[in-house]
Formats: C-alpha cells, sequence, structure tokens
C-alpha cells in the first residue's frame, strides 16, 4: 500500500476557535477542489476540549502529500495559523491494513 498519512494535533490559543476553524474551512475548499491526491483531509473538535482540534489526513501517496505541500491554500494555513496554535503535533503514518476511501483493502 502506498497511501501516506498524518495525525495532527493543534492546541489553539484561547479565543482562537472560531477563527482557526474558518481558516480550516477556507484551506478544505482549496483540497477539495485542486488536490485529487488528497484521499482524506478530516478535521475534528475534541470533545470536552475545546481547544484541541484533530486532523486526520490520506493522500495517494508520498508525492500527492507534497503537491498538497505546494498549494496556495496550504501555504497560506501553514502561515496563518501561528496565529491561532499555541502547540502543533504531527505524526506520519504509513498505512499498512485496513479499509480506505477507495475501498481498497490491505
Amino acid at each position: 500500500m502506498s497511501n501516506f498519512g498524518l495525525f495532527v494535533r493543534f492546541t489553539l490559543r484561547d479565543g482562537a476557535g472560531e477563527a482557526f476553524d474558518a481558516l480550516v474551512r477556507e484551506t478544505a475548499t482549496g483540497i477539495r477542489a485542486h488536490e485529487p491526491g488528497t484521499l482524506v483531509y478530516a478535521c475534528h473538535e475534541v470533545e470536552g476540549a475545546p481547544n484541541e482540534r484533530v486532523f486526520f489526513e490520506l493522500y495517494a501517496d508520498h508525492a500527492a502529500f507534497e503537491e498538497h505541500e505546494r498549494q496556495p491554500h496550504t501555504r497560506h494555513f501553514l502561515t496563518e495559523r501561528n496565529k491561532y496554535v499555541e502547540k502543533t503535533e504531527v505524526d506520519r503514518l504509513q498505512p499498512y491494513t485496513g479499509k480506505y476511501p477507495t475501498g481498497a483493502e490491505k
């Protein structure tokens, strides 16, 4: 399986949730319109933790991730997020089994 993924946890500054979420929605619009290799870009609030956001990202392969990183909407997000984020934790994932959006199972 050649998919590549990320699990990202953002800890937001107090009071930054609404502005951060608006930035994420703007970014997701660009991803849906311009990134066929981005299979999943799922953003979540964390129940009981109003300053936490969790993203699960799944790309067709590492090249699709690199293309995602080059996109203007992604570059804008990476620059602007610093206004709202106190801490970022990133796990790079190499999927090896499961059920994926393409319907393929490994």
